[in-house]
């Protein structure tokens, strides 16, 4: 039975458009002119895929709504998303990993070849596949380019990713796992697709959203989940100078830093430590916090 689904689920992915499960993702295509590939039109959300399922699929959907309508993106159907959802992860047995990631991508639809969006119906696609976790420590590397804290797509988690495409393709080609921007008031403001923490002074601290760092959806778990983190505006030289340095992200948890720039730690460090275990410890108790 295991491998006649390996054979119609390739690598374990499912792949669902518009209400549609596909047994083989070549067969799920996208039209030429759907706005989100012409012009990057449109917003996503990845999911942490548990043993138990995806984890916090309520806030993700939030998420999304938001970003939809920064974008100016109509109303998501959330209750056919969730369908999507609980349909490409409901049979995970024939992956060989114990987790995964689910990719959510939401567009303006069928549209003209340029920037003007016309008045289709936006579409839906939910792909989930098995995958590694990324390991307990990394390496970081400071960005040279800025984020933007006033551009139209901040806060936005938006489908026109060239910018950290190239950013986090810079880092690994430095031997680093992430890099880091640093917003245009000189602030440190995220990675390519995680948020940061230091520890300054015994006290742990991340940049505020104003940084126009993404509201993401760990980091939220972990400003509720751990009392006396200060979110304020850190510039690079204090940054680096931290006790401690850790990211946070839906595939990530918590991710102790060994390195940045030239800056060294030794990793994961006591805050990193404590709070890893806890907060897996933590989302195995509610699915969706």
């Amino acid at each position: 039975m295991t491998n006649e689904r390996n054979a119609a689920y390739p690598n374990g992915l499912r792949t669902w458009i518009d209400g549609t499960l596909y047994a083989d993702p070549a067969e799920a295509r996208v039209p030429a002119t759907d706005h989100g590939l012409v012009a990057g039109d449109g917003v996503f959300e990845v999911l942490r895929v548990t043993p138990k399922g995806p984890f916090a699929p309520t806030r993700h959907l939030a998420r999304l709504q938001r970003s939809a309508q920064r974008l100016g993106l109509p109303e998501p159907d959330l209750d056919l998303i969730r369908r999507g959802i609980d349909e490409v992860s409901a049979d995970r047995s024939d992956w060989e990993l114990p987790e995964g990631r689910l990719r959510i991508t939401y567009t303006g639809g069928l549209g003209p070849l340029g920037s003007h969006r016309t008045q289709h119906t936006p579409m839906v696609l939910i792909s989930a596949e098995p995958c590694e976790m990324p390991a307990e420590t990394d390496r970081i590397i400071t960005l040279p380019w800025t984020r933007n804290v006033q551009g139209a797509m901040t806060w936005v988690k938006t489908t026109s990713y060239g910018e950290n495409v190239r950013a986090l393709a810079y880092a690994r080609d430095r031997g680093c796992g992430e890099g880091i921007f640093v917003n245009t008031e000189g602030h440190v403001a995220e990675g390519t697709g995680a948020n940061i923490f230091f520890v300054l002074d015994g006290v742990i601290t991340t940049p505020t959203i104003d940084s126009g760092a993404l509201d993401g959806i760990t980091r939220a778990l972990v400003l509720e989940w751990f009392d006396g983190i200060v979110e304020r505006d850190v510039t690079l030289a204090e940054a680096q100078a931290a006790e401690e340095v850790f990211l946070t992200s839906s595939t990530r948890d918590v991710q102790g830093i060994a390195a940045w720039d030239h800056h060294e730690w030794p990793a994961p460090g006591p805050v990193a430590r404590r709070l890893r275990p806890e907060f897996k410890r933590l989302a195995g108790l509610d699915l969706d916090p």
